[in-house]
């Protein structure tokens, strides 16, 4: 008897990998398994509001490889098991991705070809408030073609942060736009 194709194989294992995972408080982000050797190989890749800390991680493996047993026959043999967090080059493709990346800066390339280094705002799951080259403006996901964190080295300018809670907030970015008068003389 054969074993089921590796594509086959994940999305029969998916659901309730993603069950196990999400059980555990955290977002299956990617499932994959591949033939290595006389092995399978199981990577699994998580994410969560917070992040995912090392002792998450062996949680997860825990509860993963329970489910993984239970489920040994669609795997047809044993397995290696990896679980891991999305790396920082991961694409942002989900609402939830932007929300994670809030004050983070993103390379964006728009499907219009222009390119984007942007401080991402609040987002929802139609677009996200961004600060982009001094403006805060709002971009539509359906008009990003890639986005992908960039890496810093230091902390983001406060201006930028409380630029982009004011606009949370629905506050104007000026002073005069608030209705600021000037008492009389």
């Amino acid at each position: 008897m054969s074993s089921p194709p590796r594509g086959e194989v994940a999305a029969r294992l998916e659901p309730v990998v993603a069950e196990a995972v999400s059980a555990a408080g955290f977002d299956l982000e990617e499932l994959d398994v591949q033939q290595a050797g006389r092995r399978r190989l199981v990577k699994v890749v998580v994410d969560a509001e917070e992040g995912v800390g090392l002792d998450e991680i062996s949680e997860i493996s825990r509860a993963v490889s329970k489910v993984l047993d239970a489920h040994e026959h669609v795997l047809a043999g044993s397995y290696t098991l990896e679980v891991t967090s999305p790396g920082v080059d991961r694409p942002l493709t989900r609402p939830r991705h932007w929300r994670r990346a809030r004050y983070r800066l993103v390379r964006v390339r728009l499907a219009d070809g222009s390119d984007l280094v942007v401080r991402v705002g609040e987002a929802d799951d139609e677009g996200v408030v961004v600060l982009a080259g001094g403006e805060i403006r709002t971009l539509a996901y359906r008009d990003v073609e890639r986005a992908v964190v960039e890496v810093e080295f230091q902390q983001p300018p406060a201006e930028d942060l409380v630029r982009l809670e004011r606009a949370a907030d629905g506050a104007p970015e000026r002073g005069g736009d608030r209705g600021d008068t000037e008492e009389s003389r």
